[in-house]
């Protein structure tokens, strides 16, 4: 694996459910921007060569929550950088930078991910 990323590459995130942390979900169910408000840069992993099934399998016993899928083409429509950040626990593990020297999504960017992104 390497630090680049194909446009119709897969990135997934871990997001708590409503029950949880109910600021991450609007009212009709779908994901609220503040999902993707992280001043840290938004951890995802990347599906790199993985099905959906897969990567949600590996994420699951990480994480807890719900797993959302989103396109790297989807980033770059709104000017969001994505960044290859492997940790020793995680090859897969990279970040939504908001631009090459901000890692946090300005509130537009959220909102436009949180419509494109699908919950699997």
């Amino acid at each position: 694996m390497n630090d680049h990323f194909e446009k119709n590459e897969k990135l997934y995130r871990a997001i708590c459910p409503p029950e949880v942390a109910a600021l991450y979900w609007k009212r009709d169910g779908s994901l609220s921007y503040r999902a993707f408000a992280d001043p840290k840069g938004l951890s995802v992993d990347r599906g790199y060569d993985r099905s959906d099934a897969e990567v949600v399998d590996s994420m699951k016993k990480r994480l807890k929550g719900m797993i959302a899928r989103v396109y790297v083409r989807t980033c770059l429509e709104v000017g969001a950088t994505v960044k290859y950040l492997p940790s020793a626990k995680n090859p897969y593990h990279s970040e939504i930078h908001g631009s090459e020297n901000e890692k946090l999504l300005s509130k537009h960017q959220c909102f436009y991910l949180a419509g494109k992104t699908t919950v699997l």
